[in-house]
């Protein structure tokens, strides 16, 4: 058992949540911070994208046993449905029988992930804005303003938790040798919604994550468990389809129901929401070191913000909290080495699930329709199922295992060379689940392995 210390951590989001639960657990006095209201107390925003929980999110929550109340505000989805105008509706399974991600509402998980943080002995301060952190002593101040009268605390550890604009990592990056970098894609998002049925039920299949991919725009659904679909519209900023195109309720109709045809009974509510809600930036954020000392530690999107389009922002987060979590239990009281380790051994990942997650956005919204990329996923699920030894494909490398984020895209990128080669044969649309394909997949593979440095 650690030594109980008295830790503030800034930020009441999912990962600060979680945070507090683990360490709570391990006997420590916790008070969370946040400069908010009590999201338990207001309406949402309209600035969500529903998440998309997996294995790396699920592990954490099972290892401080929380995961059964979590499920019960979820729902699985096993695949995509792809809504390609003039063609039927296509699925695509995500994995092997079983595998699924689960849609649930940010909002109703934080509410909840808040409640079992108080539960567990977590102190909430909410509407409470730190304005600025003495790293070496673990200091935070607080006030109305950011000019006005602070009020000072003392904490022996302090941890950043405070999203992508982060407080405490602003501090942080006072400190000569601080890598810092921020790129904003020149796609935003908004907000929609497909409201549930008068008699409760969806209007779209309840256990697949819906996709319309337009090429450099697209919009995405997922279910709620009332029925309704929480959609993210994802669309250029400027340019010939844009947000900056479309002023007018006339105009909004007009961009739904050309490029959203098979959804138009419900133009006139994605509309409503057109407007009333608010258009959303997307950045990646990296940074280096995430620690000070044995007092201060970034974790989530503090540390490694990404875009959307790998559903990992969260997964990736919570795994934060785990690797702090066996580390802790590694190295007892000594927060420095915890720390050091814990950022060394996050870090590759954080950067191999950003990379992936800017690449899933091409993906998503100009390949999922391809008649070519559909095939190249035929082939390889027939290769992985024939060969589950020698072939994992990337999406279940990431989602639905633990192993590194860095492994996944460094194999990844080999299986990418592989079957672009394959693609590339002649006749491969009427030979793909050939004897001769398997076989070449099973050199490419073996040639890998050749090349990799023997241990």
């Amino acid at each position: 058992m650690q030594q109980s210390k008295n830790i503030a951590i800034i930020g009441s989001g999912l990962v600060g949540s979680l945070l507090a639960i683990y360490l709570r657990k391990r006997g420590h006095n916790v008070t969370v911070f946040d400069r908010r209201q009590d999201v338990r107390k207001i309406e949402f925003s309209g600035r969500s994208i529903n998440l998309a929980m997996s294995n790396r999110g699920w592990s954490a929550l099972r290892k401080v046993e929380i995961e059964e109340e979590i499920r019960k505000i979820a729902l699985p989805l096993d695949k995509r449905a792809l809504h390609v105008n003039e063609k039927p509706l296509y699925f695509q399974k995500y994995g092997k029988e079983g595998e699924a991600i689960y849609s649930i509402s940010r909002g109703v998980l934080n509410r909840k992930m808040i409640d079992l943080a108080e539960e567990a002995g977590a102190v909430f301060k909410f509407e409470e804005k730190v304005w600025d952190v003495e790293l070496e002593e673990a200091k935070i101040y607080t006030g109305d303003t950011e000019k006005g009268e602070w009020q000072e605390y003392q904490y022996d550890i302090v941890f950043g938790a405070d999203g992508a604009f982060s407080r405490v990592r602003h501090k942080m990056q006072r400190q000569s040798r601080f890598n810092y970098s921020q790129f904003f894609i020149d796609v935003g998002y908004k907000e929609l919604t497909i409201p549930a049925n008068e008699d409760g039920s969806h209007k779209l299949d309840s256990a697949s994550f819906h996709i319309w991919p337009r090429g450099e725009f697209m919009l995405i659904a997922m279910p709620n468990l009332n029925g309704s679909f929480t959609c993210t519209l994802f669309l250029p900023f400027e340019g010939e389809t844009s947000f900056e195109k479309i002023k007018t309720e006339e105009e909004a109709e007009k961009f739904f129901s050309t490029h959203f045809p098979d959804i138009t009974a419900d133009i006139s509510n994605l509309t409503k929401d057109f407007f009333k809600n608010p258009t959303s930036a997307m950045v990646t954020m990296k940074c280096y070191p995430w620690t000070y000392s044995d007092k201060v530690a970034l974790v989530g999107d503090s540390a490694h913000a990404v875009v959307p389009f790998y559903g990992q922002g969260m997964n990736a987060g919570f795994e934060d909290i785990s690797v702090l979590d066996d580390l802790i239990e590694a190295h007892g009281d000594d927060w420095e080495l915890i720390f050091k380790t814990y950022q060394k051994s996050r870090k590759p990942n954080a950067d191999a699930i950003a990379e992936l997650s800017y690449r899933n956005f091409i993906e998503m919204s100009s390949k999922t329709a391809n008649p070519k990329f559909i095939l190249r996923k035929k082939i390889e699920n027939n290769f992985a199922e024939k060969h589950p030894e020698k072939w994992i494909p990337l999406y279940s490398r990431v989602t639905f295992s633990d192993k590194p984020y860095s492994e996944a895209l460094a194999i990844g990128d080999e299986q990418r060379d592989i079957m672009d080669k394959v693609m590339n044969i002649d006749g491969i649309e009427e030979k793909w689940e050939s004897a001769e394909i398997e076989n070449m997949i099973l050199e490419a593979l073996n040639d890998f392995e050749k090349q990799q440095p023997k241990m």
